[in-house]
């Protein structure tokens, strides 16, 4: 998931707050919607389905602990990130939060920078979730077992070597999308020594070999993609 497509809701009845956090967040290249009290807040959550909710306790018409306890209850939030943002720093705020349904505890006044490594943190925990959940992928007749390290064409079973299974995984994972031969280098062999660029050519040729040659297209000088139509290479 790209950082542009992560929506972060901030909900705060301070403006400067509101203000200071919600551009060091777009700064990073969040989406982000504001709310500035609780009842504003769980409607806007409704609407957008946020990853991430970054929620003050002490606001007026509907405090923050409140506000999580209704958004814990709505089908469609329930597995919503929501790290409390606030001034108190007592015990009992802190463990009401988290019997509310909260996820962190942030207390202000913080960095920007601190407050981005924090909100960073939150979504690597998403992310990890989301890919403990997709540990089957289907695209087209390909489907992908992550969890098995194995690959079905239609009924076909079709064992691969990790690193082939890794690429063919990456590639998959966004049909149609052109993947940079950095990108892939960085992805499939990080930082172990591999022998130039031909190494990606090799394994390419390889799945070509065994998964199909139409699935995997070449676009000169940039890199490869997968596709579900025939393709010209």
């Amino acid at each position: 998931m790209n950082t542009s497509d992560i929506k972060i809701l901030l909900v705060d009845d301070e403006p400067d707050i509101l203000e200071i956090v919600g551009y060091n967040l777009k700064s990073e290249g969040y989406q982000v919607f504001t709310a500035s009290n609780g009842s504003e807040g769980v409607k806007t959550a409704k609407k957008i389905v946020p990853h991430l909710i970054l929620l003050d306790i002490m606001m007026p018409e509907m405090d923050g602990i409140e506000a999580c306890e209704k958004i814990r209850k709505i089908e469609s939030l329930e597995n919503v990130l929501i790290s409390f943002l606030t001034a108190r720093g007592e015990d009992y705020s802190q463990v009401a939060g988290f019997d509310a349904g909260a996820d962190d505890y942030i207390t202000k006044p913080i960095k920007p920078k601190i407050l981005v490594s924090k909100v960073k943190s939150l979504l690597r925990r998403l992310k990890k979730e989301n890919q403990e959940e997709e540990t089957t992928v289907k695209v087209g007749d390909i489907l992908i077992n992550r969890d098995e390290y194995v690959v079905f064409k239609g009924e076909q079973k079709i064992t691969l070597p990790r690193k082939e299974f890794e690429l063919l995984s990456l590639l998959t994972s966004k049909p149609g999308k052109v993947f940079k031969r950095e990108t892939i280098l960085d992805n499939v062999w990080g930082n172990e020594v591999v022998v130039g660029g031909r190494t990606i050519d090799v394994h390419i040729r390889k799945l070509r070999e065994k998964i199909g040659d139409d699935y995997f297209k070449t676009v000169k000088g940039v890199g490869y993609k997968f596709v579900l139509e025939k393709s010209d290479k």
